[in-house]
């Protein structure tokens, strides 16, 4: 009989018989004996917080990565380094996010001045905005999805799809923000888009004019001047969107509402460690 099958008897029956005797009786040191239940008991911690992780993940989608798991509460108090190893040891890790490039069609009748100028840090609610229309490929076709993002939290404001792109889908998403936050928007409020024809569209100039909104636009070509509103488009399609494939316009709008709600009110953000939406009840 090997050691470690002696070991297992003995560490099955340790509370019926003294561990010395049974070490005698076996033959086997108890200094082999305890070192067997250090890594016993290694290993069943190991297994725990597999579980804990495991579950916490399912309730994420699969979404977090081994530092926003860190600075998940429900009882995952280890290094971040050994999260990580975990992960990796019981394949337990997130997706990899994919980029892709957007392409500007329609001609542009107004441009503004890029106002926010890569300055994506705001230091209250409802001050700088970003947004941008993205696609959500589906067997049925592709809808356009529209949305909000609020650079103080990185909350979505508001939110629309359609089938077809056109100027009154940035329409009704502004509608809905401004709806939304009526209250709470002030005079210095600063909208932040590319140089897509919604945004340079007269319509789009009458709208942001009629709500005291300062447009503010990105230099043709440059993805970086808007990219907190791409960034949004990939965290939703490589969490959600690219690993359910959503078969029709309906399935997609199900996975984003479900998902924005996630992201707002449960997502931890790494550089704050709480969910976009919690930061509101601080100011």
């Amino acid at each position: 009989m090997r050691p470690v099958v002696k070991y297992h008897v003995i560490y099955r029956h340790k509370d019926e018989y003294p561990v010395s005797s049974m070490c005698r009786f076996f033959g086997v040191s108890r200094s082999g004996y305890y070192s067997f239940v250090q890594r016993l008991d290694i290993s069943k911690k190991e297994t725990e917080l597999a579980e804990v992780i495991s579950a916490q993940q399912k309730r994420c989608g699969c979404t977090y990565g081994y530092r926003r798991m860190w600075l998940e509460k429900h009882s995952i108090h280890h290094n971040p380094k050994t999260v990580l190893r975990i992960m990796r040891k019981y394949n337990l890790q997130a997706e990899i996010r994919r980029r892709r490039k957007w392409v500007q069609m329609g001609q542009q009748i107004h441009k503004y001045e890029n106002l926010l100028n890569r300055n994506f840090h705001a230091d209250r609610p409802n001050h700088k905005w970003v947004t941008d229309i993205s696609y959500i490929h589906t067997k049925q076709g592709v809808l356009y999805l529209s949305m909000i993002r609020d650079l103080y939290d990185n909350s979505i404001i508001a939110y629309k799809t359609g089938t077809q792109q056109t100027v009154n889908l940035v329409l009704d998403t502004i509608h809905l923000a401004m709806k939304k936050e009526k209250k709470k928007v002030t005079e210095e409020l600063q909208l932040h888009s590319d140089q897509g024809f919604q945004y340079t569209s007269q319509a789009y100039f009458n709208l942001t004019k009629a709500y005291g909104i300062t447009p503010s636009m990105s230099r043709r070509g440059n993805c970086y001047d808007n990219a907190m509103a791409e960034n949004f488009f990939s965290i939703l399609k490589t969490e959600c969107i690219y690993r359910h494939k959503p078969a029709t316009f309906a399935q997609a709008n199900e996975m984003i509402d479900r998902y924005i709600h996630f992201y707002n009110y449960e997502r931890i953000q790494l550089k704050t460690g709480v969910a976009p939406l919690a930061l509101r009840h601080f100011v």
